[in-house]
């Protein structure tokens, strides 16, 4: 459908669009919200409400609406994350649904308040390692059956009955603990799950249109309604008198008898989620509509379709898939009359690399994104799942001095703070470590006396550390002291040997009472408290760098991982040195922290779920190989797929 204006909300129901999978989707979108606008005044615009998957969503929408707009004065709509709706902003209007619900618990804190309560109910012996990760499996498991609106998650204790192997017993019991007793804790500290309360807003929000129909346009657009409760609330926008519902790239061309195949056996399918959503709203493919496009050429049209096409032939569900070659000769007989073959239309502009190794990899892709630059508006995007790629890619475009802007943030423990708290923790497990030693007098943030300046800091290196493993800084004291003087050194030489080794003893001493700092509660014993390791943790930090160590999105995420520590780490036990920089090291690569700044806007770097509403004049897509992409099915460590099934939890190969 294009040309001329376009009314979203004219015609019969159901109100069911699509925009094809080869079309730029929140372009092709905002040209229709602007077609619909039409001679209306623009300030009509400012009513509508247009929900959409994400925040990134969201702003793209924004900026391209405003892009197409032109000169055209327009009220921009309230645009909102459907996957991230709050109730002190549009479309919830003050007391209009009169919800009450507690905050939700922050994620870190979350994850030390489970493992608290595994180690009190479950199993006192745990390490705190082992604990917080089993907090991370049962904070999954507890996310699904929130998010899917299990019904009775406590039937989970009777599972291992009938057709149930006896070793999932075990299981059992520690899943029935999150059902059980966790509600009762998070109502003690006055908090919610996160995803319960997600889910809860969804469905009260779904009821209230349900119930109260809102009267001004209403646009939900780019979901596939895999939350059951943003499925029911796309349901009733569709129902609304001014409302209508936007697919991305529903596949309105495929073969029926393949259209029939994509049930639940073939749940990896990427039209599968969309058929479900259709089947739960009791829509049929045929009766959803394209959506409003732009004029464009025969020429872009036919290889967008020729494209789609092809793609669609390409992942076809097993059964379906027959004689290719057969399946080759069909697309072209159709196409003859257009004198163009589909097949070489649907791969112009396709290439294929095929590198050795990552590094290989990223270097040929920062070259393709730089050399994109070199046309003036020309943007491209990279999309992977891999994000240590992602991150070797934005290092290469770094040294041109570009920064694209990238959706995955940046892990804690690649960043200043959060190296800082992993040297200082492995500095209390070894005091004279040389690499550790050395990590922290050079750190940016580590700021001592001005006394103890950096020439006496690679003095030390030079003629202490460059040499055998010392122990402690004790030992590395008294062999600085043991150095003999040479036969032909003059007096002079010497009395500047000895004031030297004076000078790095005294640093020495001072490095050691900083040290102490950290070590205080294993001074004489192998094992400490968590909260107590963690406080002197925090002393040694503050030691070393002031409050600098806590400054910016890095040392914030710093400061609230180690108040989580200390407020919920006495009921994980006693740790060692080595246990708490196990912990550590893995709490800092799991805190991901998003720190914003300028970056180039004709260059991103993107996830998969990022990218599926976004286009750009060039699409790199990375890490196309079994494993990464996709990924395997994940194997849950307490669930069977019986288990999973007689649940009613989404089964793990749907997130392929």
């Amino acid at each position: 459908m294009g040309g001329g204006l376009f009314d979203p909300f004219s015609g019969g129901r159901p109100r069911w669009y699509t925009i094809a999978a080869h079309r730029p989707f929140l372009e092709d979108l905002a040209a229709g919200v602007l077609s619909w606008l039409g001679g209306r005044p623009p300030e009509e615009l400012s009513d509508a409400t247009i929900l959409l998957p994400n925040r990134r969503a969201a702003r793209a929408f924004t900026a391209a609406l405003s892009k197409l707009s032109g000169d055209r004065p327009v009220l921009l709509p309230q645009v909102r994350p459907l996957g991230d709706l709050e109730e002190d902003e549009p479309p919830f209007t003050p007391g209009a649904l009169g919800l009450d619900l507690p905050p939700a618990i922050p994620a870190l804190t979350r994850r030390f308040e489970l493992a608290k309560m595994i180690v009190e109910d479950f199993d006192s012996a745990l390490r705190p390692v082992q604990a917080l990760d089993l907090a991370d499996a049962l904070g999954r498991f507890l996310d699904s059956c929130q998010l899917e609106e299990v019904k009775d998650p406590g039937m989970v204790a009777g599972l291992v009955e009938g057709d149930m192997a006896e070793h999932w017993q075990r299981s059992a019991e520690f899943l029935a603990l999150g059902v059980e007793k966790w509600p009762k804790r998070l109502e003690q500290m006055g908090l919610v799950d996160p995803s319960w309360r997600k889910a809860t807003l969804l469905r009260r929000l779904a009821e209230l249109w349900d119930r109260e129909p809102p009267q001004e346009p209403l646009i939900v657009a780019g979901s596939t309604g895999t939350v059951p409760a943003a499925a029911d609330v796309m349901g009733a926008v569709a129902r609304a008198p001014q409302g209508c519902v936007v697919l991305p790239g529903l596949d309105l061309d495929l073969e029926e008898n393949v259209w029939t195949q994509i049930t639940g056996e073939n749940e990896q399918h990427p039209q599968r989620a969309l058929k479900r959503l259709l089947e739960r709203h009791s829509i049929e493919r045929a009766q959803v509509r394209p959506w409003f496009r732009p004029e464009i050429t025969p020429e872009a049209q036919q290889r967008g379709m020729a494209r789609q096409r092809l793609l669609n032939e390409a992942l076809r569900p097993a059964d379906a898939t027959g004689d290719w070659r057969h399946a080759i000769k069909d697309i072209r007989e159709r196409a003859a009359d257009t004198g163009l073959d589909p097949i070489a239309e649907g791969l112009k502009g396709l290439s294929v690399m095929t590198l050795r190794h990552e590094e290989e990899a990223a270097a040929a892709i920062a070259l393709m994104m730089r050399e994109a630059l070199e046309t003036h508006g020309q943007t491209c995007a990279l999309v992977t799942p891999d994000q240590g790629l992602g991150r070797r890619v934005q290092a290469r475009l770094q040294r041109w001095g570009i920064t694209a802007d990238t959706s995955a943030g940046a892990p804690l423990n690649r960043m200043p703070a959060g190296t800082l708290l992993e040297l200082c923790a492995r500095w209390i497990e070894e005091e004279a470590d040389p690499q550790t030693l050395l990590g922290l007098l050079k750190h940016p943030l580590v700021a001592l006396d001005v006394e103890w300046s950096e020439h006496l800091s690679a003095s030390l290196e030079r003629y202490g550390l460059r040499t055998s493993p010392h122990g402690t800084l004790a030992r590395l004291k008294t062999y600085l002291r043991r150095q003999k003087p040479r036969d032909y050194e003059t007096e002079e030489a010497k009395a500047k040997r000895e004031a030297r080794t004076q000078k790095l003893c005294d640093f020495v001493n001072h490095l050691a009472s900083l040290q102490a700092l950290g070590a205080e509660p294993f001074a004489g014993k192998t094992h400490a408290p968590l909260d107590e390791a963690a406080r002197a943790l925090t002393r040694l930090v503050e030691a070393l760098a002031g409050q600098n160590a806590w400054a910016g999105p890095d040392g914030e995420q710093a400061a609230a991982l180690l108040s989580n520590l200390i407020a919920g780490g006495a009921a994980l036990g006693a740790v060692t040195p080595s246990d708490m920089v196990e912990m550590l090291q893995g709490l800092l690569a799991d805190t991901v922290v998003r720190t914003g700044g300028a970056t180039h806007p004709s260059l991103r770097i993107l996830g998969a779920i990022e990218a599926r509403l976004v286009r750009a004049d060039r699409m790199i897509l990375a890490g196309l190989e079994e494993g990464i992409w996709p990924q395997g099915a994940p194997v849950d460590p307490f669930l069977s797929c019986l288990m999973t099934s007689a649940l009613g939890l989404r089964p793990p190969e749907r997130s392929i």
